[in-house]
């Protein structure tokens, strides 16, 4: 259980430095926002999700 853990943080910090240089450079750039803006909701989505799937699983561990 502690390897999984580890590996939704990791998951979860690898995908937060994405986000972190992702959306600053799309809304900096010129028409991207319409061309990228799903696929960063979506990504949030999935941050969103590996927060709460990370604390729930992390509730089970002593």
């Amino acid at each position: 259980m502690t390897i999984v853990i580890q590996l939704l943080v990791l998951a979860f910090v690898v995908l937060s430095t994405i986000l972190v240089v992702g959306i600053p450079v799309t809304l900096a750039s010129p028409g991207q926002w319409e061309k990228s803006k799903n696929l960063i909701y979506t990504s949030m989505g999935i941050w969103v999700g590996l927060v709460l799937v990370t604390g729930i699983l992390n509730s089970f561990v002593v």
